[in-house]
């Protein structure tokens, strides 16, 4: 059994379980924050790398079921709009993870924790964040190197994918969709570039492939809250989860 739990007790395993599945929940509800989530909770008592490696197969696997809801027709049209943004978000991905060694954790949660909640902060406090149409290239250009650079070194390219989409007023079944589709296509990236780095090994990845279970579990939970969440419900519970990640991820950046 110490093989599948990274030599975790029971406690630790029921614990890493319980966080897992409340990942999966709000990511079934909102359409992302599972890998903020985990890499926050598993954290807290696994080694970092440890828990890097945790989200990687559960983040596939939930992406794929979110892309594929509505399906494969659906899926493709969320492709061929967002290409250049999932193309980028990929690219930066692979360059990034070999840097998830050099780059000090706290200096990467405060770049991506203080723009996040700034953002979640003024849009739930009434001020609409919109790009012009002929600022939309060059914006979706920037946030997705910043997504995909960012998500490389800590398994976390949700808060600048979720800023993007929400300016956009993107509908909100497309904008879970095109979530999945580049949460997924990331997250296999993912994978591969830290089977280069190390960090997912034959030692790591059991322990991920077990995490399945509870992150599927709480997928199929939320999606049933997210089912009942009208358009202008489900972009103010996006937001407040936005929020809560952005803040959390600066709470991590100042050692708190």
């Amino acid at each position: 059994m110490d093989a599948f739990t990274a030599g975790l007790s029971g406690n630790a395993l029921a614990l890493a379980f319980a966080i897992t599945l409340l990942a999966g929940f709000v990511k079934g509800a909102v359409g992302f924050a599972m890998p903020m989530i985990m890499v926050s909770g598993l954290g807290s008592f696994l080694a970092p790398e440890l828990a890097l490696a945790a989200l990687i197969v559960p983040t596939v696997l939930t992406n794929l079921w979110q892309a594929l809801r509505a399906g494969a027709d659906a899926t493709r049209a969320a492709i061929r709009a967002h290409w250049l943004y999932l193309a980028l978000v990929l690219a930066f991905v692979a360059i990034s993870a070999q840097l998830v060694r050099l780059l000090p954790a706290a200096t990467l949660h405060l770049i991506l924790g203080v723009p996040v909640t700034g953002f979640a902060l003024t849009q739930l406090f009434g001020l609409r964040l919109r790009f012009r149409p002929e600022h939309r290239r060059r914006a979706e250009v920037l946030i997705a190197s910043f997504a995909g650079f960012v998500g490389g070194l800590s398994g976390v390219w949700g808060p600048p994918t979720v800023a993007y989409l929400t300016a956009l007023d993107t509908p909100k079944d497309e904008q879970l969709r095109v979530q999945g589709v580049i949460y997924g296509a990331g997250a296999v990236m993912l994978m591969l570039a830290h089977l280069g780095s190390g960090v997912f090994n034959a030692e790591t990845a059991p322990l991920s492939l077990l995490l399945t279970l509870p992150a599927l579990a709480g997928l199929a939970l939320g999606f049933r809250l997210g089912d009942r969440l009208d358009q202008d419900r489900f972009r103010k519970a996006t937001l407040a989860v936005l929020a809560v990640a952005g803040l959390n991820l600066v709470r991590r950046g100042f050692g708190l």
